[in-house]
């Protein structure tokens, strides 16, 4: 019986070291190694200072910036998630229709132009960094006047900040919001 308890013990040490500390070693190491800015969680500086992640969605408010995806959990990473209510549920469609009318008036849009799907839900996490290329450039025109640029300047940084398709075939172009935001800001 002690024998089992040494050989449990043993075994209990080995398998807490190699999966406790030199996997996740091992891994680290590798991701610094291969993808350094990944690894470090894909941060934006600026200036010496972290202005955001790539990877997560932040609440940009002013007019004078291009406008995200709605969070559900605030842009709390701790609150990463969606509401989990269904296409029926009364609640989600009084969040969605209020959002819309919301991105009506701040576009200047009638009550009969469509307003991009991502304008007015939530992502899956809450924390989605990019937006449609339909979104953003329903934005445009609300950005270049508040900024006194011409639509052709900002449209132009839509498309060049635009990024593909992943592998060329998988999901839809889209736009990451900070990226955006931050080559807006250097013009």
């Amino acid at each position: 019986m002690i024998s089992i308890l040494k050989t449990s013990a043993r075994l209990l040490f080995i398998l807490t070291f190699l999966t406790g500390c030199a996997y996740p070693l091992v891994l680290t190491g590798l991701a610094q190694a291969i993808f350094p800015e990944q690894a470090r969680g894909s941060l934006l500086v600026e200036g010496g200072h972290v202005r955001g992640s790539l990877l997560i969605g932040q609440s940009f408010q002013s007019e004078r910036y291009f406008h995200g995806r709605p969070s559900a959990g605030d842009y709390d990473g701790l609150l990463s998630g969606g509401s989990n209510a269904g296409p029926l549920a009364s609640k989600l469609r009084e969040e969605v229709g209020q959002r819309a009318m919301q991105v009506r008036q701040m576009e200047k849009l009638t009550s009969q132009q469509p307003v991009p799907a991502d304008l007015v839900t939530a992502s899956a996490s809450g924390l989605d960094p990019h937006i449609s290329t339909e979104a953003a450039l329903l934005q445009v025109k609300r950005v270049a006047q508040t900024r006194g640029l011409s639509l052709q300047q900002v449209e132009t940084l839509v498309y060049e900040t635009l990024e593909e398709r992943h592998g060329g075939f998988l999901g839809e172009r889209r736009v990451n919001v900070l990226k955006l935001n931050q080559k807006l800001d250097r013009v």
